[in-house]
């Protein structure tokens, strides 16, 4: 471990400005433990390096880009509720990204048809159009960032994940 301008740097994880949770364990603690970990510290560093590219890149926030992508899943729009359970966010935090989103004229929300009561939110096209290249651009940057992983080490490690979601003893109302 070293220190930089008094924050702590691992240099097995390429020298990272934060110290990340994984870190800090010990060979004592639960492989389980040190597993989740591992799974969350590369998790976070990929989804951090994707929120700075959106923002320097295309000058918007992750949590709206992933409105996006499921509103292009779903080209008849979603509904508030639906968006907010997607996304596992508040239906406050849903509103205030649709708005901003509607001010951009990237979406629109519109009436639904069978609860003059509701309202759903779909792109518009030019939603659909700026979604269409970040969407290309996203991917080739997930491409990249996972370039020094073989191909058989990737499928591997799919099939292992695919196995532990499987099996894992949680409640998460699926």
């Amino acid at each position: 471990m070293q220190e930089v301008d008094g924050r702590e740097q691992d240099p097995a994880m390429g020298g990272a400005a934060e110290l990340d949770m994984e870190s800090r364990l010990t060979d004592e603690h639960h492989q389980s433990l040190r597993l989740w970990l591992r799974m969350l510290s590369c998790t976070t560093r990929i989804e951090n390096e994707i929120r700075s590219r959106l923002r320097t890149t295309f000058d918007i926030t992750l949590p709206r880009f992933d409105l996006m992508a499921q509103l292009q899943r779903h080209p008849d729009g979603l509904r508030m509720g639906e968006l907010s359970k997607r996304m596992m966010v508040t239906g406050g935090n849903i509103t205030g990204i649709t708005d901003q989103l509607e001010r951009e004229q990237l979406v629109v929300r519109v009436q639904d048809v069978n609860d003059r009561r509701a309202s759903a939110v779909k792109l518009t096209s030019a939603g659909r159009a700026a979604f269409d290249e970040m969407a290309a651009v996203h991917e080739r940057w997930i491409e990249e960032m996972l370039a020094d992983v073989a191909a058989e080490d990737k499928a591997t490690m799919i099939a292992l994940l695919s196995t532990m979601k499987r099996s894992l003893r949680v409640d998460d109302g699926v």
